[in-house]
C-alpha cells in the first residue's frame, strides 16, 4: 500500500516560522490571545504540564511557542537578559492592535506613529521578553524621500541626546 504524498511545507506555514520560547508558556499563549488576537491550534504538554511545543496564527502566520528547559540549553529572553529578534506585524489597523497589546500588559518601547518610511509604527515588549513591531502601510514613499526623511529624524534624535548630555 503506497503511502500519502506529503508535502514538504505543511499547508498554512510559511518559508520561515518563528518559536519563541517563554516562561510560563500557557500564560504567554493567553497573553498573545489577548494582546494580537492569536488563536491557539494546539498545545502539547509533558507529564509536569510544561508546553513542550505549542501553535498559534497571528494573522496568516503560525507562531510555535514552548516552556524553557534549561537542561536542553532552550532559554526565554527573560532569563538571557533580552531578545534581539523583533516579530513584526503588518495589520489594517496599527493603533488598535498596539493599544490592545498594551493594555494586555505589553510595554511600550516606542509610542505609535507616522513613521518616515511610509508606515504607521510602533514597538512594544511583551511580559515575556518579546519584541513587536506592529505597523499598518500608510504610504509608499520614494528612496529619496525615505532618505531625507532619516536624516532629518537620526539629526533630530542627535541633538536630544546631544542637550540631555
Amino acid at each position: 500500500m503506497a503511502l500519502p504524498e506529503v508535502s514538504p511545507i505543511p499547508e498554512g506555514y510559511h518559508s520561515v516560522t518563528p518559536q519563541l520560547v517563554c516562561r510560563k508558556a500557557s500564560e504567554a499563549l493567553e497573553f498573545y490571545k489577548n494582546a494580537f488576537g492569536a488563536k491557539i491550534l494546539g498545545v502539547n504538554k509533558d507529564d509536569k504540564q510544561n508546553v513542550m511545543h505549542a501553535e498559534m496564527k497571528i494573522g496568516d502566520s503560525i507562531v510555535m511557542l514552548s516552556d524553557e528547559f534549561p537542561a536542553f540549553h532552550c532559554l526565554s529572553p527573560l532569563s538571557m537578559g533580552g531578545s534581539s529578534v523583533t516579530l513584526h506585524i503588518y495589520t489594517p489597523d496599527a493603533d488598535a492592535v498596539f493599544n490592545k497589546a498594551v493594555a494586555a500588559g505589553a510595554s511600550v518601547t516606542m509610542p505609535i506613529m507616522d513613521a518616515f518610511w511610509g508606515d504607521r509604527y510602533g514597538q512594544v515588549v511583551d511580559p515575556y521578553g518579546h519584541k513587536w513591531s506592529i505597523a499598518a502601510r500608510q504610504r509608499i514613499p520614494s528612496q529619496q524621500e525615505i532618505e531625507a526623511e532619516a536624516k532629518k529624524a537620526f539629526d533630530a534624535m542627535s541633538k536630544e541626546k546631544s542637550a540631555g548630555a
